[in-house]
């Protein structure tokens, strides 16, 4: 993917996303789709979007049997995807499964989610695991990068870690990321585990994932601008 900065569109509706990328045009080169605007959506908005000429990262976070992720990395580099998840926490035969299967589709590149944004390391010990959360994330990208998968997705604070860890080829994706000043979402809402998209590309993320930052500011362009020029 050749744009760093990756806009989601954490919308609720094909509508409400559709003018926020007809009001950024050719400012933004990337978006993120999730498992809420596809759900509403269909993949016929990423169809679309491929068709303008943006790239998607398809946020799908799969956790299923081997078998069945394969068959929907298939469906992503079928519409176009640039980018699909698929949870780390699986193990090495979901993650091997879907590396497999993006083999038909040379530009999708698999990328393994670590430990989601929201979560902590209490969050951690609530379903059995003794690490925090910072040892998590390093034990599932050395996992992931045995699987075969082309980067990882971590918190912007991880990134340095991780870029240590994995060499500087593997992909780096950073959601939670804010710009000074913002409000922060609590466990409840969001990321806890936030920092700014310019520490992380600093920190060795390779892009950066942007919510509200852009998609609820009085100007997207100009907030869009703002971070992709570094502040």
């Amino acid at each position: 993917m050749d744009s760093q900065v990756i806009v989601a569109l954490d919308f609720d509706s094909h509508r409400a996303a559709g003018e926020l990328v007809a009001r950024l045009g050719d400012a933004c080169g990337a978006y993120k789709v999730g498992l809420e605007l596809l759900t509403t959506a269909g993949p016929g908005l990423v169809r679309e979007l491929v068709a303008r000429g943006h790239e998607v990262f398809l946020d799908l976070k799969l956790f299923e049997i081997p078998d069945s992720v394969a068959g929907a990395v298939r469906s992503a580099g079928a519409l176009g995807a640039s980018m699909v998840t698929v949870h780390a926490m699986g193990g090495t035969g979901i993650m091997a499964a879907a590396v497999e299967a993006a083999r038909e589709f040379p530009r999708l590149k698999v990328l393994a989610l670590t430990v989601v944004t929201s979560m902590t390391s209490g969050d951690l010990a609530d379903v059995g695991i003794a690490a925090s959360t910072d040892e998590q994330v390093l034990r599932l990208a050395r996992l992931a990068a045995r699987a075969g998968c082309d980067g990882v997705i971590a918190a912007p604070r991880e990134a340095a870690a991780l870029r240590k860890l994995l060499g500087p080829e593997p992909l780096i994706v950073t959601p939670g990321v804010t710009l000074p000043g913002e409000a922060r979402r609590g466990p409840r809402g969001g990321e806890v585990r936030a920092g700014t998209p310019w520490a992380a590309l600093a920190d060795g993320a390779s892009h950066v994932v942007v919510g509200r930052s852009v998609t609820r500011a009085p100007d997207p362009v100009a907030a869009l601008r703002r971070i992709a020029a570094g502040g």
